[in-house]
C-alpha cells in the first residue's frame, strides 16, 4: 500500500501539474501561445510583462489553486482512502506531491516538456504543507525583490530558505522526528530545481543584462493590447 501512496501522489501531481495555467489562460484570453512572447518563459512573470495585469492575475489564481489543490487531493486520498502516513508526518506527502507538481509545472508532458520555472507554484504547494516555513520565505522573496528589484534573485533566495526554514523550524520548533530529515531532502530537491531552471537568469545578472522589476522589456511581436 505504501508503494501505491507514491505511485497514486507521483503520477497525479505530476500530471496535474503538466497543466500549466499561464499557457491555458493566454490561449483562452489572447488565442496565444505565451512561449511565443516575452522571455519565451511559461509563467506569471512573463504573463505580466507581454499581457499585463488581467491575464496575469488569472495565472496566479489558477496557479495558488493547482499547488493547494495537489497537496490537499494526495493527503486525503493517502492517508485517509488508503491509511498511509509516512514517518507518522502528515506533511511527508505534501513535500512529494509539491515536488512533482513542480516538475510536471516545469516539465509538462502536454507542452512539450517546457513550462515554468515553478517558484508561485512552490510558493502554494508549501501554504498548503508548511503556512510558517511559507511566509517566512516569501519573506526573504519580497526583502530581496525590494532591495535589488530583481525577480530571479529573490526567486533564488527563497528558494535556498525553502530547505532552510523547513530544517530549523521542524527540527527545533515542530519536533516532528524521523520526518525531519526526509521533509528536508525533498525541500532541498525543490530548491535545486528552481536554482537549476533559473539558470539563464544567473547568467544574465553575471552579464549586467537581467531585466528588472517592473522595468519593460520591449520584445519583437509581444502583445500590445
Amino acid at each position: 500500500m505504501d508503494y501505491l501512496a507514491i505511485l497514486f501522489t507521483v503520477v497525479f501531481s505530476y500530471l496535474f501539474g503538466s497543466l500549466n495555467s499561464a499557457i491555458i489562460v493566454c490561449r483562452l484570453w489572447k488565442k496565444q501561445d505565451i512561449r511565443d512572447y516575452g522571455s519565451k518563459n511559461a509563467g506569471l512573470t512573463n504573463v505580466l510583462r507581454v499581457y499585463g495585469k488581467g491575464p496575469a492575475l488569472a495565472t496566479l489564481m489558477c496557479d495558488l489553486a493547482k499547488g493547494v489543490i495537489a497537496v490537499v487531493v494526495c493527503r486525503i486520498v493517502v492517508h485517509q482512502a488508503m491509511g498511509v502516513e509516512f514517518f507518522d508526518d502528515p506533511r511527508f506527502i505534501g513535500y512529494v506531491a509539491g515536488l512533482t507538481v513542480m516538475l510536471g509545472h516545469c516539465f509538462p508532458v502536454f507542452y512539450g516538456f517546457h513550462g515554468g520555472k515553478g517558484v508561485l507554484l512552490a510558493a502554494t504547494t508549501l501554504l498548503a504543507i508548511d503556512p510558517l516555513t511559507c511566509v517566512l520565505s516569501v519573506g526573504v522573496f519580497a526583502i530581496l525583490v525590494a532591495l535589488t528589484k530583481y525577480v530571479s534573485v529573490g526567486s533564488i533566495c527563497a528558494a535556498v530558505a525553502y530547505p532552510t526554514f523547513t530544517f530549523i523550524l521542524q527540527n527545533f520548533v515542530y519536533d516532528d522526528g524521523y520526518a525531519v530529515i526526509p521533509n528536508t531532502i525533498v525541500a532541498f530537491l525543490i530548491c535545486v530545481l528552481i536554482i537549476y531552471l533559473h539558470k539563464p537568469n544567473i547568467q544574465r545578472l553575471m552579464a549586467g543584462t537581467e531585466n528588472k522589476f517592473g522595468s519593460k522589456k520591449k520584445e519583437q511581436g509581444s502583445s500590445k493590447e
